[in-house]
């Protein structure tokens, strides 16, 4: 998803600085997109959240049990991959609005 990401908005900032005029249709396309990574963005949040939920209850059994450490770390260490990767979806999803607000002034 990151490199599909990547590509469309260099071709979206490829279209706009060479002046691009919109169609309805590549606007709604557009729209579209915005909506399927706005989806994307939803369910790698929830994911991230479930994994925290996950690590805070292994961290909790390993007071009873020192075995649960080792589930803790490796919720932690994918924990963090996900956040990473999560920062970089809203972020991502911000910048295309940009880019979208953009394309409504070039409009055919």
């Amino acid at each position: 998803m990151k490199k599909y990401m990547q590509t469309f908005m260099k071709d979206f900032e490829d279209k706009l600085n060479s002046n691009h005029k919109f169609t309805k249709e590549e606007i709604e396309r557009i729209r579209i997109k915005i909506n399927d990574f706005q989806h994307e963005r939803l369910i790698h949040l929830l994911v991230t959240l479930f994994y925290a939920i996950f690590a805070l209850f292994f961290l909790l059994l390993s007071k009873d049990h020192v075995i649960f450490i080792i589930p803790f770390l490796m919720m932690i260490i994918f924990l963090l991959f996900y956040i990473k990767h999560y920062f970089f979806l809203e972020n991502a999803v911000q910048y295309i609005y940009t880019l979208y607000d953009k394309a409504l002034e070039n409009i055919k």
